[in-house]
């Protein structure tokens, strides 16, 4: 098979993570005999450093031409004093609506060699596997108008637009639905319906999708009990849906029941079939050049793209395995042990390929014998 990848390295830690997933999709693609071309664009804070804006045309052009797009963060405090109209964040928020990437994936997944990771007891997360799927290009981030007012005698005013079309709410709900009837079978809408307009709708909408899917069980739940119901008790759910603030907000809070965000995978789906990947955890500036960060969300990453994009499960599948199989034997980056035995970026991404290759020769020892 012979794809193209668009990649978009950003800020921060974001090239080192991006690299990371590229040397493992190389090791892939030699072991199956695939041939993946990757092309390079800017995106964030280096797009505004090198080209004045922070998404260019030709990073525009690049995703579009593309298969795949694999992404690493944008951002950091070097930015902050941009307006913000030339924030780093607006190319990521641009490229999400000029592409029409309207459903975030979270797949949330508790590592049985991580357990004692995660701040919470292991009863709490045992069993933890289920997928907040996010709104993407409506809601408060996009409304008009956001601005901020001076009056005349010197006060100070402000205004936020939560605005949504029913059409937005109707298909990333209905992808939820499609996600569920191939797992779990429920589905967990998440709002304020009790105060917002716009979640009232949501409910609303999300009641007739359920019409069209009478073996998936619809529950509501409010977000702040939502919020609540993650910590306390975050085995009973399969698929989130909601809308794009309370799913950016709820999808950070759920990582941290992985011990880490640098364990945890996005995927990003368009109607077009054109996908952009990324791990959630952020540029993280403060770390970035010190070959610390960890790279498996990049990887696991890139496990989604092959998956979905690609169609290339028994390869996807074998990424995943590799980064158990690595977990498994007690190697970890510096966020999820604070040891000095802690592996660096690069050290971490080695064992995952050499875990890769160690998986595919035993493969092909067995296939000998069938």
């Amino acid at each position: 098979m012979k794809k193209r990848i668009a990649l978009l390295p950003g800020d921060g830690i974001g090239p080192e993570v991006l690299e990371a997933a590229v040397d493992v999709l190389k090791s892939v693609a030699e072991h199956y005999q695939h041939q993946f071309e990757f092309e390079y664009g800017l995106i964030g804070g280096v797009a505004l450093d090198e080209a004045g804006v922070p998404l260019p045309k030709e990073t525009v052009d690049t995703c579009k031409a593309a298969d795949a797009i694999l992404l690493g963060a944008v951002g950091g405090p070097k930015w902050d004093q941009h307006p913000s109209e030339l924030r780093p964040e607006k190319g990521l928020l641009s490229i999400r609506k000029q592409l029409d990437l309207f459903a975030n994936l979270r797949p949330v997944k508790v590592f049985e060699s991580l357990a004692s990771a995660s701040p919470l007891k292991k009863e709490y997360i045992e069993g933890v596997d289920f997928v907040i799927v996010r709104e993407l290009t409506g809601g408060l981030y996009f409304g008009k108008p956001s601005k901020q007012y001076v009056n005349q005698d010197g006060s100070q005013e402000v205004v936020d637009t939560l605005f949504y079309k029913k059409t937005e709410m109707e298909r990333v709900i209905r992808e939820a639905f499609r996600m569920a009837k191939a797992r779990k079978g429920k589905v967990t809408s998440v709002d304020k319906a009790n105060v917002l307009e716009s979640s009232k709708l949501w409910r609303k909408t999300a009641e007739e999708i359920a019409d069209e899917f009478p073996n998936v069980e619809l529950h509501h739940m409010l977000v702040d009990n939502a919020a609540m119901q993650l910590i306390h008790a975050p085995a009973q759910f399969d698929i989130i849906v909601t809308e794009n603030m309370f799913g950016d907000i709820l999808s950070d809070e759920a990582s941290m029941l992985t011990g880490s965000l640098g364990m945890l995978p996005s995927a990003s789906l368009s109607s077009s079939g054109l996908h952009l990947y990324e791990p959630i955890h952020g540029s993280a500036p403060d770390i970035a050049g010190q070959n610390i960060a960890n790279p498996l969300a990049a990887i696991l990453s890139a496990a989604m793209m092959l998956r979905n994009s690609f169609g290339l499960e028994a390869e996807a599948q074998a990424v995943e395995h590799a980064v158990d199989q690595v977990l498994q034997s007690g190697k970890r980056t510096k966020d999820l042990a604070k040891d000095a035995s802690v592996c660096s970026t690069k050290s971490m991404t080695e064992a995952v390929k050499a875990a890769l290759a160690d998986d595919h020769a035993i493969s092909d020892i067995m296939s000998a014998y069938v």
